[in-house]
């Protein structure tokens, strides 16, 4: 374990942690905990990388920079594709998630102050258990997590894959080979990234979770479709939802992650550390 301080900030503890095993292989996160009296925030992490590639490092600067201002950080790795394609990293983090709430008090949160913050491919996955935390092939039993879902209250989508049957599409005009193949190991099919699609789940008017949400997009970000973050945040307000889009004018895909000390991504961070501290409210 090691301390991380900053004098303008809360100091936090930092350890990489096991939080579900397959056949003797273990799954880690890295918890990020403020030192304090509590009860703080708590948030779930969930990694971009095409669905294929990324670990629970790759937004420490968002994680950390939540922690210093008084949220608990469980930072997750999961399954990749094509070695484990869907809905194996759903399971994942719905698992994840549950696992969380049910050892919030421990880390000095709270169960129903448990959320998420998730990018890009992350937050497609993030969002289809959130939208769907009662599914059963997302939902794993466990008997230690038998009295706790995936419901969250509120959640933070980072230049999200909403539409991936949208992207493919895309992809395939642009000839982007790169993103043709990750979509082809994770979902196999265009029928599946139709079925595991939060966009066109919304719009077929599935029964689905709805927490106060966040989203950030650049506007040069050549890995969505131009018009995504607009149709999914008018389709989550159209079912209901709470739903914040703030656009970044000229920012590509990941841009905090590339740039983290950016005018822009200093404005991103403070926007998702505001939403994170009031639960989204």
């Amino acid at each position: 374990m090691n301390v991380v301080t900053d004098p303008a900030a809360l100091q936090v503890t930092t350890e990489d942690i096991e939080y579900r095993n397959f056949g003797g292989e273990p799954l880690l996160a890295r918890l990020y905990r403020p030192q304090g009296a509590g009860p703080f925030p708590a948030v779930v992490g969930v990694h971009g990388g095409a669905w294929t590639s990324g670990d629970r490092n790759n937004n420490q600067a968002i994680d950390a920079a939540l922690a210093a201002a008084g949220v608990v950080v469980l930072a997750l790795d999961f399954r990749l594709a094509p070695k484990v394609p869907y809905p194996a990293g759903i399971e994942d983090v719905n698992f994840g998630t549950r696992w969380l709430k049910a050892h919030a008090s421990e880390f000095g949160s709270r169960a129903d102050w448990v959320g998420m913050v998730a990018s890009s491919s992350g937050a497609h996955q993030a969002l289809l258990s959130t939208l769907r935390p009662h599914d059963p092939r997302y939902a794993a039993a466990d008997p230690k997590l038998a009295n706790v879902d995936a419901q969250v209250p509120y959640f933070v989508a980072c230049w999200p894959i909403s539409d991936p049957l949208a992207r493919y599409r895309m992809a395939v005009e642009r000839k982007n080979e790169r993103l043709m193949q990750a979509h082809r190991d994770f979902f196999g099919s265009e029928d599946a990234m139709s079925e595991g699609n939060p966009q066109l789940l919304l719009d077929r008017g599935e029964s689905a979770s709805l927490p106060s949400l966040l989203v950030l997009q650049g506007t040069k970000d050549n890995n969505v479709t131009p018009d995504m973050a607009d149709r999914f945040s008018a389709a989550w307000r159209a079912r209901g939802g709470r739903v914040l889009l703030e656009t970044f004018p000229d920012q590509p895909h990941t841009f905090v992650t590339q740039d983290p000390a950016s005018a822009a991504s200093l404005r991103a961070i403070e926007l998702i550390k505001a939403f994170v501290l009031r639960r989204g409210l």
